[in-house]
């Protein structure tokens, strides 16, 4: 049956159809609605979900495990996130390490291992998470280490073709690229109020990689992240997974015109794009060059690590609250 078939297909079942979807929030009851996949968390949805008031007795529970460390409660209170998520979802749930840890391999190793045991605590088995890492050089070589040990990565805050190849070759399990992030960038640097889908620089970007990836047999799963219309997503139609906001996943579902595939792996393979291969010293030669790319994992990582310490603000409240009661 073709997508078109019945009058109650939504743009979202048709999209379904061609690509995995995935929900990009920490709000447990959004996920439960769009039926996604998989589902992606990061520090500043987790901030935003923890002051929801159907979510405190989650917030309540990881500030009692952690007596009072707040280092533990932070990776807990993640950790309980994604495991009411696993409970909806059957596919992965990504978890973030914290952000401040983007340039120091080891402690990114250390802290993904640390939250791989609280899942295992929980009784989620690891094969169900993926580490969500930063991909800095130094988070792509954590990424590395983690994935030999079976623990499965999401690389993200990926803006450039230079750290989606350093991801593939490391053997990431998946990336996210990110869409509306770049658009915004070009918008502000273009001074323009926005793109037509198939022109939008994030689909774009995210074209690219994905097309790399197919033409040389990377199996790096291609994730596209961040967006700011219900046209860049359509325009990435085909694409391995696309992770997408409750509101947008809303757009889609009460749209009836069918999605239709925009990327082809089959198309990739006969595409001419010739191979780079990537080291330390040429990543960050491709980075410097790429200024976007540039700006926006150092403005990503800048605020997640923000989103964090408003978090463990909340917690230390929880925690002198809990000591006077």
């Amino acid at each position: 049956a073709t997508a078109t078939a019945t009058a109650t297909t939504t743009q979202l079942d048709s999209l379904k159809a061609l690509t995995t979807v995935v929900a990009d929030t920490g709000d447990i009851s959004s996920i439960a609605r769009y039926k996604p996949q998989d589902a992606t968390t990061n520090p500043s949805l987790i901030y935003k979900a923890a002051l929801m008031p159907e979510y405190e007795k989650i917030v309540e529970e990881a500030v009692t495990y952690g007596k009072g460390d707040v280092g533990v409660i932070m990776d807990k209170l993640a950790v309980q996130f994604g495991t009411e998520i696993t409970k909806i979802v059957p596919g992965y749930v990504s978890t973030e390490v914290d952000a401040r840890l983007s340039f120091d391999t080891d402690a990114t190793v250390e802290k993904a291992r640390k939250i791989i045991d609280l899942y295992k605590e929980a009784g989620i088995d690891k094969s169900r998470i993926l580490i969500k890492i930063a991909a800095t050089w130094e988070g792509i070589k954590a990424a590395e280490i983690l994935e030999k040990e079976g623990i499965t990565c999401n690389l993200t805050l990926i803006f450039g073709i230079a750290q989606a190849i350093a991801c593939a070759e490391a053997g990431g399990t998946l990336i996210s690229p990110f869409v509306g992030r770049i658009m915004d960038w070009y918008k502000s640097k273009e001074g323009v109020d926005g793109y037509e889908p198939a022109e939008d620089p994030g689909v774009k970007s995210v074209t690219r990689i994905y097309n790399y990836y197919k033409k040389h047999g990377h199996k790096t799963i291609v994730m596209g992240a961040s967006f700011r219309n219900a046209g860049e997503i359509l325009e990435l139609a085909g694409c391995d997974r696309l992770t997408i906001a409750p509101s947008l996943l809303e757009t889609l579902s009460s749209a009836s015109e069918a999605a239709t595939k925009k990327l082809d792996a089959e198309k990739a393979k006969e595409m001419d794009i010739p191979k780079i291969d990537m080291d330390e010293k040429t990543f960050r030669w491709m980075m410097n060059e790429d200024a976007m790319a540039t700006e926006k994992l150092a403005e990503g990582i800048r605020n997640f690590s923000k989103d964090i310490v408003k978090l463990e603000d909340v917690v230390r409240e929880k925690i002198a609250a809990g000591e006077k009661n």
